[in-house]
């Protein structure tokens, strides 16, 4: 038995159609259906965090992190570069 499990719900999750701890028979479809879950995660959520996807023996975890915010012409964005 496979599990997706996710580390932290979001608001945007609990409010998806998305379950936590969800169980597959097969690797394969349980590791389809996490890549689904993270690029769905990161391109539809708010935005406001990252998604990772980490495997760990018979688990499939997605983690949750702050996303990269771009560097704009080399300023880290302090307010003191202009």
């Amino acid at each position: 038995m496979f599990k997706i499990n996710i580390d932290k719900e979001c608001g945007c999750f609990r409010k998806s159609a998305y379950e936590n701890g969800m169980s597959f028979d097969s690797k394969d479809d349980a590791l389809i259906q996490a890549q689904s879950m993270v690029n769905h995660m990161n391109t539809k959520f708010c935005g406001k965090h990252e998604f990772a996807l980490t495997e760990n023996g018979q688990e499939f975890n997605i983690i949750m992190g702050q996303p990269q915010q771009e560097s704009h012409s080399g300023c880290c964005g302090g307010g003191h570069c202009s």
